[in-house]
């Protein structure tokens, strides 16, 4: 009896938390935001209501179907007895997560929030994104097994048989959409602030033809009537993946270099003429995203030509006229149209791009080398933490100017130091004598911005500016990881793991998976980390609020580290509640984040580069690669060995 109280005691302070606490923290986070994100929104009350309403539908639909199909509450820590596949989830894999979405979207635009819009929706998108990755996924696999059924939305399978009308249409609703949503969303935005078109001098002259816009409108059939043509369900999922992979390669370079179109001027009389003024209505100024139009009309073509082998080289023509006629017309540029080709080229050669990764990514993991001075033993891996380092600090010194080298290395210090302890207090054991940990070395940041109070310093300004330089430390690091076998995956498929066999690796050392696929989550890490960098630059150079800076930067890396986290194997982290602690920490990451981006700060300074922060930065480089890559082999005391 006490245990079915205690039980309903906590479904009831979960469904308060979600339902009610959740929604008023997400309104009032909008709120206090409201200064701090000064991006353009849309504002209309009756599209906002509409679409708030679709989407608390969906989910109240998805909590339904949860309740009398799967003989539970839409709650994690309280899941369902039934794998459900009736109701809302025949057509959506998770439509709570789904609706609520929109209903951030929805609620954001009527309200003309732009930062409900911008920021809180967009949070919980990949909020939800990340739970599902990070933890659903799995659950479910581990409960009801892997082969599960599939809702009619889906990316079709990766085989030769003839793609049915729900196989059609979920490329519709899972890639089309959602890139004609981006471009939309860009177009909402405006052309970015520094913008300037990326051309060749001579375009700017060149004549614009309006009739080409006959062939270059073209592009929106020749594109939406694909999945309708595609033979096989592999080449409708190679248009779906390949489609969405170019769209985000594509967008992360419009964040990292936001180049807008060069838009010649056009005689808009007659016909044609307004054809061309309404097509470049609609067309985000914007040249990255521009690409993305000549890059799905490239897929097209690819799939029409699989169709029709004997008139390929029809089909690949047609494309090519109407990426030539955007040029014509004078909206595209020649450069857009190369760097959509080449996005477009990597796209389609994605599985082997990828197997080249993993490739190397096993070799550097299995590249371990040691020369011994006496008692002391030189680490190679020491060497990718120092350049990190130096990389890091270089960035931050160049970020808060040549005046701040003392409180730079003081914090940098106490990264080192808070990390170590921390390790040690986590993981530390007679075989791990000498280990870091990232989220040490976060609080050793904190402690080290407060340390540096005494002296006048700003800590808010080095924590944001170490959020910047935070990415590319974390990746050169990682990358130190896959050498020592520290932060490894769980075994994976060979297609997708890679191999330890170097006897020096922890992977074969501590977790006996010598040989054995595993997931190579230091190269996860990076990844995520990349596109990270590049959000993290572009904040800094529109000089936005350093608390804005710093919470965006806890909160994606909190999100990745969720995911990155659920795919990790070392034996010796502890589980709470389901959870690996790292998945709680990154959790209280994310919430930290929320809170800092409320805090009222001055925008980021402009960057001054000087040759004495980087000379500083040199020097503890240095420190850090003797720290992380050399030690005492023989001896067991606390700190002498790193494996």
């Amino acid at each position: 009896m006490a245990r079915e109280t205690g039980s309903t005691i906590g479904k009831m302070f979960y469904g308060f938390v979600f339902v009610v606490v959740l929604p008023l923290l997400l309104i009032a986070w909008a709120s206090l935001t409201k200064k701090r994100v000064t991006l353009p929104t849309f504002e209309s009350l009756s599209i906002g209501l509409v679409i708030a309403v679709c989407g608390a539908a969906v989910m109240l639909f998805g909590m339904i179907a949860i309740y009398v199909y799967g003989g539970g509450l839409p709650m994690n820590a309280y899941p369902p007895l039934r794998f459900v596949t009736q109701g809302v989830y025949r057509l959506v894999s998770h439509p709570i997560y789904a609706g609520f979405s929109v209903l951030c979207i929805g609620v954001a635009i009527a309200w003309g929030s732009s930062s409900g819009l911008w920021l809180v929706s967009v949070v919980v998108i990949l909020g939800c994104v990340a739970l599902v990755q990070g933890f659903e996924k799995h659950d479910l696999h581990r409960r009801f097994g892997s082969d599960l059924p599939k809702p009619l939305t889906h990316f079709p399978a990766d085989e030769s048989a003839t793609p049915g009308l729900a196989d059609r249409l979920s490329v519709y609703v899972l890639a089309l959409f959602p890139w004609l949503l981006l471009c939309e969303a860009v177009r909402v935005l405006g052309t970015p602030t520094g913008a300037a078109p990326v051309s060749f001098p001579f375009e700017a002259n060149l004549t614009v033809y309006r009739w080409a816009e006959a062939a270059y409108a073209l592009r929106y059939l020749f594109v939406l009537l694909a999945p309708l043509v595609a033979r096989t369900k592999r080449a409708l999922r190679e248009f779906a993946v390949f489609g969405l992979l170019s769209t985000c390669v594509l967008f992360l370079l419009f964040i990292a270099f936001p180049y807008s179109a060069l838009m010649r001027p056009a005689d808009t009389q007659g016909f044609w003429g307004s054809v061309l003024a309404w097509d470049r209505a609609r067309i985000p100024h914007a040249v990255a995203l521009l690409s993305s139009y000549t890059v799905w009309t490239l897929l097209a073509a690819r799939v029409y030509a699989a169709r029709m082998r004997t008139s390929a080289i029809i089909w690949f023509g047609l494309a090519l006229i109407i990426a030539l006629s955007g040029i014509a017309a004078g909206t595209d540029t020649m450069l857009d149209v190369l760097i959509a080709g080449v996005v477009a080229w990597f796209a389609v050669r994605a599985q082997q791009v990828w197997q080249n990764t993993r490739e190397l990514t096993e070799t550097i993991a299995n590249s371990w080398r040691e020369w011994r001075l006496g008692p002391i033993r030189v680490i190679n891996h020491g060497a990718y933490a120092g350049v990190g380092v130096f990389a890091g600090l270089s960035i931050v010194g160049t970020l808060v100017g040549p005046g701040h080298i003392t409180a730079m290395l003081v914090i940098a210090t106490s990264i080192i130091v808070t990390s170590a302890l921390w390790a040690q207090f986590i993981e530390g054991s007679p075989r791990l004598l000498r280990p870091y940990g990232w989220y040490g070395g976060l609080l050793g940041a904190i402690i080290g911005g407060l340390l540096v109070m005494p002296i006048k310093e700003d800590p808010w300004l080095f924590l944001a500016a170490f959020s910047v330089a935070g990415p590319w430390v974390q990746s050169a690091g990682r990358v130190r990881c896959l050498v020592q076998g520290c932060c490894h995956g769980r075994e994976a498929r060979p297609m997708i793991g890679i191999r330890y066999t170097h006897p020096r690796s922890r992977v074969v050392k501590l977790a006996s998976l010598g040989g054995v696929p595993i997931h190579a989550t230091p190269l996860y890490s990076i990844l995520w980390n990349i596109v990270v960098a590049v959000i993290m630059a572009r904040l800094w150079l529109l000089q936005a609020q350093l608390s804005l800076i710093l919470g965006v930067y806890l909160i994606l890396g909190g999100l990745g580290r969720f995911v990155e986290e659920s795919y990790r194997g070392e034996p010796q982290t502890k589980m709470y509640a389901g959870l690996r602690i790292y998945q709680w920490l990154a959790i209280l990451s994310v919430l930290l984040g929320v809170f800092a981006t409320m805090v009222n700060l001055p925008g980021a300074p402009v960057p001054q580069f000087a040759w004495r922060p980087v000379i500083a930065a040199g020097c503890f480089g240095a420190f850090t690669w003797f720290a992380l890559g050399v030690d005492f082999p023989e001896s067991n005391k606390r700190f002498a060995r790193l494996a």
